[in-house]
């Protein structure tokens, strides 16, 4: 690794992004207000919390089964702000366009990303667009600002984790790496797989309305495996998962194992992950099976005391470690 230069795998979600992110971000700009192990800002508000998040998208093809790079910045912003236990209300949008792209096509996006905003009960109320010479960007690279508000009862976070609580997801992992992999029609491989990428607010409203909820994540960029690495960096405690447990469609599997990924890593674009007191796990599991976006959910493993690690139960009955992810042995798609 060249510690001189920036490198793709510094922006994959892994140990690279992260120290990036901790000892040059946050060193520059710390602030009281500012915490990089959280999702969405938290600041005052009259009629509660009033919760920021900022992101920036890109992908390849910009556009693919089951959405586009439009409604994707709506889905990732709007998902960070439900996660943290907001209502998500307002956007900003900043739009990078490359020349040469073709006006029809920035068409669609455009409409994606209004649909998707309609959808999810949010308004763009600012934006910026700028454009650059042509090979200089993907086509069209988007960046998103998010404002929500939450309640003031509402408490969430990674220091209200305990050992022995339950860790859910609210269905398969992967279908959107997968379904944008496919999409390229890369090593000869296609298929009709669709992402994932959807609001995952009405999750995060009922299960807010539930006792026994510790934390909330959205397991986007380094997939569920760097969700579980940010539990044990933040409690440390032991994660176990059991791999039969974790819902993970056929065509996902069949590609991993030709390609050598492994699904624990790969992004999800409308999937929550949740820590809920083992006590209630059942209860929450239930509350999510029977919304139609939670149907595949799962109860996938536990926090325990121990090495603060994440340890996966195999379908053969042994153990092997998840390493935090490092290199980018994975398929870019944000």
């Amino acid at each position: 690794m060249d510690e001189t230069h920036i490198c793709l795998a510094h922006g994959n979600g892994g140990r690279y992004m992260r120290e990036l992110i901790d000892e040059l971000f946050a060193r520059h700009l710390k602030n009281p207000l500012l915490d990089v192990q959280v999702d969405a800002a938290s600041l005052p508000h009259m009629d509660g919390v009033l919760m920021m998040t900022t992101d920036g998208f890109t992908v390849q093809p910009l556009e693919f089964p089951g959405g586009s790079i439009g409604s994707l910045a709506v889905h990732g912003t709007v998902n960070d702000l439900a996660v943290s236990g907001a209502t998500p209300r307002y956007l900003t949008l900043n739009a990078f366009i490359e020349e040469g792209m073709e006006i029809a096509q920035l068409e669609r996006i455009v409409a994606d990303l209004a649909r998707a905003a309609r959808d999810a009960n949010v308004v763009v109320v600012a934006g910026d667009t700028k454009v650059v010479r042509r090979g200089e960007g993907g086509g069209i690279y988007l960046a998103t600002t998010g404002i929500g508000v939450r309640p003031a009862e509402v408490k969430l976070g990674l220091d209200r984790i305990q050992q022995g609580d339950a860790i859910l997801v609210s269905g398969p992992v992967g279908d959107h790496g997968i379904a944008v992999l496919l999409a390229r029609e890369q090593f000869g491989l296609s298929g009709d797989l669709k992402s994932d990428a959807a609001s995952v607010y009405p999750l995060a409203q009922v299960l807010l309305s539930l006792p026994g909820l510790r934390f909330m994540r959205d397991p986007t960029r380094g997939g569920l495996a760097t969700v579980m690495h940010e539990i044990c960096r933040a409690t440390d405690l032991q994660v176990r998962l059991n791999q039969s447990d974790i819902p993970v469609r056929e065509q996902v599997t069949a590609v991993c194992e030709m390609l050598g990924y492994d699904a624990m890593y790969l992004a999800c674009e409308g999937r929550l992950v949740a820590v809920v007191d083992a006590t209630q796990a059942a209860a929450v599991l239930a509350a999510l099976q029977a919304l139609p976006q939670g149907q595949g959910a799962a109860i996938i493993g536990s926090v325990h005391s121990g090495r603060a690690q994440v340890v996966m139960q195999t379908e053969f009955g042994g153990q092997r470690l998840l390493e935090e992810l490092e290199d980018d042995p994975l398929p870019r798609i944000c």
